[in-house]
This record gives C-alpha cells, structure tokens and sequence, in this order.
C-alpha cells in the first residue's frame, strides 16, 4: 500500500511528466528513464532506472523522486509479454 505522502508525490510528478516533459522526452528519449523531483520539477534522464535514480540522488539526496520509463505506462513491467 503506498502512503498519502508518497501518493502525493507520485501525483505531481506525474502531472509535471503529462504537461511539461512528455511531448519533448517522447521524442527524443523513447525508452529512457526519468527521475522526476516534483518539489523542484527538476527531471534527470538514465539509460537505466538505476541512472536516472543516480543522477537525481547526486544532485538531491535528500528528496524522493518518481521514476518513469518514457513512453510506457510504466516504470517496470513483470511478467510475460503477449506476442
């Protein structure tokens, strides 16, 4: 179960990715993943979840972000694929 606190959270983040970065990353940065800082609305890009989680540790490590994979509904997906 997520928190209040971390469902805020994700909301913002999620909002700033449908109205500020979705457009532009889609375009340019198809299957990366973004670290978005919602506070800030600052985003940081990775080739992996684990880059994109690092580049915004290093410049905020203090906040929690949300991680997206670009142009997918979600971050990670688990489990079998339909072909």
């Amino acid at each position: 179960m997520v928190s209040p606190e971390s469902h805020a959270l994700i909301q913002r983040a999620e909002r700033l990715y449908a109205e500020n970065l979705k457009e532009k990353l889609e375009a340019t940065h198809l299957h990366s993943y973004v670290a978005i800082e919602p506070d800030s609305g600052e985003y940081f890009l990775g080739e992996t979840l684990s880059q994109a989680a690092a580049a915004a540790r290093a410049v905020h490590p203090d906040r929690r972000t949300h991680i997206v994979r670009v142009g997918h509904p979600a971050a990670v997906h688990i489990g079998a694929c339909e072909v």
